[in-house]
């Protein structure tokens, strides 16, 4: 009898010591505070799927640049001295007319309330352009524009991979090209300061680096080419980079 008290005893401890553990994991799901409650929480139910805090601050963001970068595209086509420039400008103003244009269609679609004018720092940004001339304003103009569209960058690049919505995800794809496109003829003009903007990266960020430790002098192996097995006729090529319509309700 001793002897089955003592086992039933080892086992309502184990039963009691794994009840214990369990009980945060199952009730982890309904506490308030963690991130699928908080995206819970932000959201609203909409016809083309939830629309996110983070959905909504990029359709603003979007506006946003909108905002200041087509009139400092215009500035710089009648301005900038060198014809890379004024390239670049043009860029910026045909990029941001018809991106401005589809943003402010998703907006009235899922009711979002866009600003109407730049914010104090875009503002700013633009009034320290009109004050610089020649390879000043070249400068510039350049380092101001490339670096806000790195910002952008990143969060089209969290809202295209997270969003739940399709007219979110659309216009994500629709601002990918975009901003890359407008990253790519600033960095044509050759006055686009990189050291500068990787020590901004550098000093905003907070975690370590984790890359591969720098080579110690030998030479390195020769890595094997990645190829497919079997049958290699393939078609396919990568889709190219096109404005594709919105999609309908």
């Amino acid at each position: 009898m001793r002897r089955i008290n003592g086992t039933a005893l080892i086992i309502a401890a184990l039963v009691a010591t794994i009840g214990a553990l369990a009980f945060p994991v199952w009730s982890y799901a309904d506490r308030s505070g963690t991130g699928e409650a908080n995206l819970n929480a932000s959201s609203v139910a909409t016809q083309w799927g939830p629309l996110s805090a983070t959905d909504r601050d990029f359709l603003i963001k979007v506006r946003l640049a909108g905002l200041w970068e087509l009139p400092a595209g215009q500035q710089a086509i009648e301005r900038a001295p060198s014809e890379a420039v004024k390239l670049a400008g043009d860029h910026l103003v045909v990029g941001h007319t018809d991106l401005d244009r589809r943003a402010r269609d998703v907006a009235s679609k899922l009711g979002v309330e866009l600003p109407n004018q730049p914010t104090e720092q875009q503002q700013a940004w633009l009034r320290e352009l009109t004050a610089a001339s020649g390879e000043e304003y070249q400068l510039k103009f350049a380092n101001l524009l490339r670096a806000a569209h790195g910002k952008v960058f990143a969060l089209v690049a969290q809202v295209r991979h997270t969003t739940r919505n399709s007219l979110i995800r659309q216009l994500a794809s629709d601002a990918n090209q975009t901003v890359l496109d407008h990253i790519t003829m600033l960095e044509r003009t050759g006055f686009v300061d990189f050291d500068g903007l990787a020590r901004e990266a550098a000093g905003a960020s907070t975690a370590s680096p984790s890359g591969p430790p720098v080579s110690s002098g030998g030479v390195p192996q020769v890595p094997v080419p990645v190829t497919p097995r079997g049958d290699q006729s393939f078609t396919s090529r990568p889709v190219p980079p096109t404005m594709a319509p919105l999609p309908q309700p």
